[in-house]
């Protein structure tokens, strides 16, 4: 697990350096490192609840993007969870835009073999999704976001249902280079297996003018819901980015 951790950021560490270099309009490239105290998700049973590290990269070419997103705990040095999307935009153009994508999803998880030995069950998900915006001005953003997923593992969730109304506030001025943005959003959630419930959530994002640095926080608040979990979580993210670089093609 050391290894894996210490070869993502060594890549992590050669990718800002390519971000950084200007070699035309090619394929582009944007990443993300953070640390959380508390490894929380919107789906109940999947959060955490331990600090974790948190790694996402992004390659994005013309209307279609490869996003992936590795998590580890920091308390166990093992894996969380997994996420390779592929994501395709229906429509670009003007203020209303379209976005649809897929991802296999893998959730690790410790658990009792027959043998009373603890050891890390991999449940594997496939989930598809379709994501309208409308962009109401430069820094107000509103839309909407339906996934369904498939677990095809014993004991996972057969079906799942996500719809959430969200929207974006950017670049809300705190000072002269300090930064506010809130994402706040209403989510239902239907689960096959475990139930059905409503929920609110929200992150805060606080970040510098060209600073790589930012300091964010995710909230989220059971409304009504049968679906096991507790009633309120939340966490503190420190998060190292580097924005959107070319490679040339060989």
């Amino acid at each position: 697990m050391r290894n894996t951790v210490l070869l993502i950021c060594i890549i992590f560490y050669s990718l800002n350096v390519c971000s950084q270099t200007e070699q035309g309009n090619k394929t582009h490239i944007a990443g993300k490192a953070a640390i959380t105290n508390n490894g929380i998700s919107f789906i109940p049973n999947f959060s955490l609840e331990q600090p974790a590290a948190i790694f996402n990269l992004t390659l994005e070419k013309g209307r279609f993007s490869f996003e992936t997103e590795l998590t580890f705990s920091l308390e166990e040095g093992r894996a969380w969870y997994q996420v390779y999307w592929l994501r395709y935009k229906i429509i670009q153009e003007g203020n209303f835009k379209l976005r649809t994508g897929g991802h296999v999803g893998l959730n690790f998880l410790r658990i009792l073999d027959s043998g009373s030995n603890e050891v890390i069950k991999a449940e594997r998900y496939l989930v598809g999704e379709l994501a309208p915006t409308y962009q109401i001005s430069d820094n107000i953003m509103v839309g909407m976001q339906y996934m369904i997923a498939k677990g095809y593992d014993l004991g996972t969730n057969e079906l799942q249902h996500f719809l959430t109304l969200n929207a974006n506030f950017s670049n809300i001025k705190i000072s002269k280079l300090m930064f506010l943005e809130a994402s706040p959003q209403v989510f239902y959630l239907s689960s096959f297996d475990f139930g059905e419930g409503y929920y609110v959530a929200s992150e805060f994002k606080l970040s510098r003018s060209n600073f790589p640095l930012s300091l964010s926080s995710v909230m989220n608040k059971k409304i009504s819901s049968n679906i096991p979990g507790k009633d309120f979580l939340w966490n503190m993210i420190l998060s190292y980015s580097f924005g959107k670089g070319t490679i040339s093609k060989p």
